[in-house]
């Protein structure tokens, strides 16, 4: 397991998704759900992706799917834009890099749902992509300039 927790939040993954993953701890928000998520992703924790899942959207082949996409795709980096709340409901705009040229974006605005104080990813709205000014710090958590960087 990575020591940094490849949701790009700097800590250890110990002490930052991995509880969520194991089920010691539950996402207190939607955007730790999200974060969560695609640290999931990163790490192939496929029946994690299933269980964070909202109920009503789960079909028979979600674990055949994650399967594919998790094995076709490496994830390079994860930005948070937006978080919003409002009472039960939430949303999450978000970029996640992934390896492809040029670099890969999926930037979407997530919908989540708390249900018996557990939350939930329902969907998501896909969002253009943004242009990657080169100057930027990488999206990968380097620390580096994206031109600089070998993500």
């Amino acid at each position: 397991m990575p020591d940094i927790c490849p949701c790009i939040s700097g800590k250890p993954y110990k002490a930052c998704c991995e509880p969520l993953h194991l089920g010691i701890l539950r996402a207190s928000s939607a955007e730790q759900l999200m974060s969560s998520r695609y640290s999931a992703f990163v790490l192939g924790k496929i029946s994690y992706l299933i269980d964070t899942l909202h109920p009503d959207k789960r079909q028979a082949d979600d674990e055949q799917t994650l399967s594919q996409t998790i094995e076709q795709t490496q994830w390079l980096g994860l930005k948070v834009i937006k978080h919003q709340q409002s009472g039960e409901k939430a949303t999450v705009e978000f970029i996640a890099f992934y390896h492809q040229q040029p670099i890969g974006q999926l930037h979407e605005c997530s919908n989540f749902t708390k249900q018996e104080g557990r939350w939930y990813y329902v969907d998501g709205d896909i969002l253009p992509a943004i242009k990657l000014a080169r100057n930027k710090l990488c999206f990968c958590g380097s620390g580096k300039k994206i031109k600089r960087c070998q993500h």
